[in-house]
């Protein structure tokens, strides 16, 4: 760090209330982050051992589903413990660390999404040289230039408020360290910062909805050219649930982090950000395993394993 800080750590205000009513948040938060995880967890495994998944649209899939149980454990873990704590502090490094971590998965994850709405483009518009087009090295290095896409775009801002005075007042009127509200805790003019993350947002959320809605748009146009209403059914169900994710995805961040300013209404930021924090990542395994029938059936198959299983245990 370039500057001496008088502060040495930071106070999560989180959601105050009475005793009673922090409990119910705790085991409210607490089961959806165990079902989120539990959830996603399941379809990365399932990605993994059935054989009729094996391919670049599940393996995209199951890197969201790592992508959501990252960005749900960077924040909601620290939450759950500052409910239950009178303290409620977060120190300096981890603060920041947190935040790094929650940007860093939230834009890999949109750049993504970018990327399986590509596969999709390719595979209902070139069916015949999809085989040839997403190899599986292609997917290998598609997904690890989302990562680095991430790590690059979010490291230079980090850095620059990392550098920042930070001399007190230290708390912060949210439940993780977020962007704006962290920021503006800065002993100094943020305007160039503010104006830097906005840029950044502004241009990584519409660039890579824009490649979403190009993809779809095509996909649109080749669907109604299917004659059979059969065969534009199928074709639609297996985009359904990718779309639907994609635009909860979108519509909750760029309401949230696509504003000059973001500290005009604090409680509202707080609860969109646990809709795209927590909600979103619980929501999404329901997704895409009630709205894709190739996961609806390996769903179909694991419960089957595990009744035989049960039936074979059982026998003397």
């Amino acid at each position: 760090m370039g500057n001496v800080t008088a502060v040495t750590e930071f106070v999560l205000v989180g959601f105050p209330n009475s005793y009673e009513v922090e409990i119910i948040f705790f085991v409210v938060f607490l089961l959806a982050y165990l079902v989120t995880v539990l959830g996603n967890a399941l379809i990365i495994v399932l990605v993994y051992t059935d054989c009729h998944l094996h391919s670049p649209m599940y393996y995209f899939l199951s890197n969201l589903a790592f992508i959501d149980i990252s960005v749900t454990s960077s924040v909601v873990p620290k939450m759950l413990a500052n409910i239950m704590s009178e303290k409620k502090t977060i120190s300096f490094a981890g603060c920041f660390s947190q935040s790094y971590f929650f940007f860093l998965l939230a834009t890999t994850g949109f750049i993504l999404f970018a990327i399986t709405s590509y596969d999709r483009y390719v595979a209902i518009c070139n069916p015949l040289r999809y085989p040839t087009i997403m190899t599986e090295r292609v997917c290998s290095q598609l997904v690890l230039g989302a990562w680095m896409g991430g790590f690059i775009w979010i490291l230079p801002s980090v850095v620059l408020k990392v550098r920042l005075p930070y001399c007190g007042p230290n708390v912060i009127d949210h439940y993780f360290c977020d962007s704006a509200p962290l920021l503006h805790l800065a002993c100094t003019d943020v305007q160039l910062i503010e104006l830097i993350d906005f840029v950044l947002s502004l241009f990584l959320l519409l660039s890579s909805l824009a490649l979403t809605v190009v993809s779809y748009a095509w996909i649109i146009l080749t669907v109604f050219q299917i004659p059979s209403a059969q065969g534009r059914q199928k074709t639609f169900a297996t985009c359904a649930s990718h779309f639907t994710a994609v635009s909860l995805g979108f519509g909750l961040s760029i309401f949230l982090y696509v504003r000059p300013s973001q500290m005009n209404s604090v409680h509202l930021n707080k609860i969109l950000s646990v809709l795209s924090s927590l909600m979103t990542p619980l929501l999404n395994p329901f997704i895409f395993s009630l709205r894709n029938q190739q996961m609806k059936e390996a769903w179909k198959n694991v419960l089957h394993n595990c009744l035989g299983m049960a039936k074979e245990a059982r026998k003397p």
